[in-house]
């Protein structure tokens, strides 16, 4: 049992087929308790166990208090690892040391100062470990065995709290496999194993041991041990395509390797036939890639293969599933976004497939004002003052309409709203979409997917963001941040998006209950939070100026009122200071990017020349922060200067310089983020970026850094081949953190974040465990930079 882990170069404890990390990531301060701190095991390449640490809940809930690290420590002379925390509510401060021992890991948490009075029964050192590994497995514990519950069934105790389904002294954990055989015995005291989604959904298995009362020094241990594979080496991943590629496309597969596995030579393609044989087409020698992260990577470059069918790649005894070749590969992969996911994120909204009803009529006693100086759970805040005629708790008229559901949860983010709404915008003027497989009738707030009414769905779409983000101009006079859910329960809400409130408007002169089948004495009506802010009235107007032009001929009032209402919000935010209002991810992006966007559309829509000379006023500033605004400045391109447009080349060949490196910080060519949120965004949008720049300057921008954008999403990413497009490409993510996500399951057309880059070097896309939002939560906008980025890739494929 892990007799021979080292302390490394890296700061975690090592040995074939496991790891422990003591702290290498800390808690993330932006969502809560994302599951990514403390003591965690990788066990034979998967992350099985985290939160090692001390906490005061025996099923820590995403919001539930977390302790502050003052200090880490790494001893590599004595093997060991020391962390101080604090939680300052509480004055409690301890230290957690991990350090090797011929069992494995010794645990202990050490007090300067014996439990406060108040934490006395409630704090505990405990360890979380992952459901979906320990499914259909066993544990005994001081030699009484059980399985591990499938599904939470209790005990709960009167406190809305889980009591221990099991206790005792030492614990093996699946001892039935050598994959996940944990053991952990207690010096003193008593292991206590919980279920934690007795809670919440997204809870782990909990281990906890109490912090004895009236001690100090060194007051708990615990013995860590697990076992290991002989030699085991994970199994390669050839990264590549699951939806295909075009015979015209460069076609490069990356091959992911253990540091322990030595390369083979080639790799081979084989083609599918009708008769089920794989018959050889092409086997080429690998070139090195160097190392990434924790794994080495070798591509096999199989571009000669041209001829339209199914193929398949073979490396040793790995052999991928197949996929296409052919010159409608990307045809219709961007079709379940626009066909499933969008409908289903569609708020206000009653949406039927076939047989199935998605959610009904939702949200339509929004919303209330919220209150002053009132910081909300998730990322929203009010100022001092509600910037609007209503007082706090009052109903604002006119807010229940339009717009989707941000992401897994049910708010509405403008921020979301408008950028959505602009790159479907772009989409249809770029590629012309007439395609129709949706009933929307907004009058009846009627959605039925796979039902053509007659209209084109991506001009119904961009109907339906644009009533949201009109909505705020008519009723309150300026943009706001969105529209959520007050408390933890409703935000937490699991299912039919029409259950959350009563969808009745809140009346104060009503009792709790109390209903005339109009109004109601029940408060559960979202709130809007509305403190101004000059950045998202920026952003707002720059998706109503672009759906000013796109809903002409369709929507002729909406069109001119939308065109109207942007062209005076850009006068009125012109004639005083920027109002800054900065709170989360909610109160607008960088003022320059924001202004910058409502130039460009501005003047795309009026071509009058003072939205011009603003992106002239803007262009030194914009040149310094080229990436984030270069699609703006491209697009405003055809009605600006000569000199302008000398200017923006010359700025575009530095940027090609930086694109030339990519390839030097990792194998796959495109920037891969390593925050708490994994990075598909970045890459959607950089091949976006990409494709614009290539349009106005071929000469400049290779094609290829936009086929790399979409491959990456597709499947030729770290850690796995999965395509991160839900239903799209043979293997493509099937758990997924939608608003369905207690039911293991997915949206068909919803896009993940992607790989989340764990700190020091472990990649992790959870396929079997949809609640990691980092890495597996669909976000609205997403869905529509997708459709741009296929079609946009169609475009730059198709013949002359």
């Amino acid at each position: 049992m892990s007799k021979h882990l080292q302390l490394n170069d890296l700061g975690y404890f090592e040995t074939r087929g496991l790891n422990v990390m003591v702290f290498s990531n800390w808690y993330d301060t932006t969502f809560g308790d994302a599951k990514i701190s403390g003591v965690e095991i990788i066990h034979h390449g998967v992350r099985t166990a985290t939160n090692g640490d001390v906490r005061l809940s025996p099923a820590p809930d995403q919001w539930d208090t977390l302790p502050q690290i003052v200090e880490r420590a790494v001893d590599a002379e004595t093997s060991s690892i020391r962390v101080s925390l604090v939680y300052p509510e509480h004055d409690f401060s301890y230290t957690i040391k991990a350090e090797t021992s011929n069992k494995g890991i010794v645990l202990s948490v050490h007090l300067e100062k014996p439990l406060p009075a108040a934490l006395e029964g409630r704090a505990c050192f405990h360890f979380e470990f992952l459901p979906s590994a320990y499914f259909s497995k066993s544990y005994i514990i001081d030699g009484q065995s059980g399985i591990f519950p499938r599904y939470p069934s209790g005990p709960m105790t009167g406190k809305g709290q889980p009591g221990p389904f099991a206790g005792g002294k030492s614990i093996v954990l699946a001892p039935e496999d050598p994959t996940r055989r944990v053991a952990i015995e207690a010096t003193e005291g008593e292991l206590l194993l919980f279920d934690g989604r007795n809670v919440a959904q997204n809870g782990w298995y909990v281990l906890r041991s109490p912090i004895p009362a009236g001690r100090s020094g060194k007051v708990l241990e615990w013995l860590l041990g697990a076992s290991t594979l002989p030699n085991w080496s994970r199994r390669p991943v050839i990264a590549h395509s699951q939806v295909g590629y075009h015979p015209d496309q460069q076609k490069i597969a990356i091959i992911e390797l253990d540091k322990n596995e030595q390369p083979l030579a080639s790799a081979r393609l084989l083609k599918v036939i009708e008769s089920g044989e794989f018959v050889g087409q092409h086997t080429g020698g690998l070139s090195s890639r160097g190392n990434y992260l924790r794994y080495n990577y070798f591509s096999f470059d199989f571009s000669v293969a041209r001829e339209t069918g199914l193929y398949v790649i073979e490396y040793g005894d790995v052999r991928t599933r197949p996929f296409r070749i052919a010159p409608d590969v990307y045809e219709t992969a961007w079709h379940p976004t626009l066909d499933v996911f969008l409908p289903v994120q569609m708020d206000h909204m009653f949406v039927r497939e076939a047989h199935r009803v998605w959610h009904g009529v939702s949200h339509l006693d929004d919303a209330l004002q919220a209150p002053v100086d009132h910081v909300h759970f998730d990322l929203y805040a009010q100022g001092p003052t509600t910037d609007t005629p209503y007082q706090p708790g009052e109903h604002i008229p006119g807010l229940d309409i339009g717009g989707w559901f941000d992401a897994g949860d049910f708010d509405i983010r403008t921020q979301t709203q408008y950028h959505t709404v602009l790159d479907l915008v772009h989409a249809w003027e770029d590629f012309d979409i007439r395609r129709d497989e949706t009933t929307i009738d907004q009058s009846r707030r009627y959605v039925e997917i796979h039902a053509p009414d007659g209209i084109p769905d991506l001009l119904q779409q961009i109907e339906h963001g644009t009533l949201a983000l009109i909505a705020q101009y008519r009723a309150i006079g300026h943009a706001i941040h969105g529209i959520i859910e007050p408390d933890l329960q409703q935000y937490t809400h699991l299912g039919d998006a029409s259950t959350k409130t009563d969808n009745l408007i809140y009346n104060s002169a009503f009792a709790e209950g109390e209903t005339d089948g109009f109004a109601s004495g029940t408060c559960d009506d979202r709130w809007a939070f509305t403190s101004k802010s000059t950045a998202l009235d920026y952003g707002s107007i720059a998706a109503l100026a672009a759906a000013g032009r796109t809903l002409r001929g369709y929507q002729d009032d909406l069109a001119e009122e939308c065109l109207a209402t942007a062209q005076r919000v850009w006068e009125e935010e012109h004639q005083h200071e920027p109002i800054i209002f900065q709170h989360g991810n909610t109160t607008g992006g960088p003022l320059l990017i924001e202004e910058m966007r409502a130039a460009t559309e501005l003047l795309l829509t009026t071509q009058d020349a003072r939205y011009a000379e603003r992106i002239e006023e803007l262009w030194p500033e914009v040149e310094e922060n080229f990436e984030w605004n270069a699609v703006a400045a491209v697009r405003a391109l055809p009605h600006m200067s000569a000199d302008y447009a000398g200017r923006l080349e010359a700025r575009v060949k530095t940027y090609r310089e930086k694109l030339d490196k990519l390839d030097e910080e990792n194998p796959f060519g495109v920037p891969i983020f390593t925050g708490g949120w994994a990075g598909n965004g970045f890459v959607l949008y950089f091949a976006i970026t990409n494709y614009v720049l290539h349009k106005a300057f071929p000469h400049l921008i290779d094609a290829e850094f936009v086929f790399k954008g979409l491959n990456f999403i597709f499947g030729c990413h770290p850690d796995s081949d999965i395509s991160f497009v839900s239903g799209v490409g043979t293997v493509s993510k099937e758990i997924a953190y939608g608003n369905n996500r207690a039911d293991f399951t997915f949206i068909a057309g919803g896009i993940v974040p992607g790989v989340l880059i764990l700190q020091p070097d472990f990649p992790e896309n959870k396929e079997d465990w949809p609640f990691l939002w980092g890495e597996n939560e669909y976000v609205v906008n997403m869905g529509a930079g997708y459709i741009f980025l296929v079609n946009a890739v169609n475009d730059l494929l198709k013949k002359p």
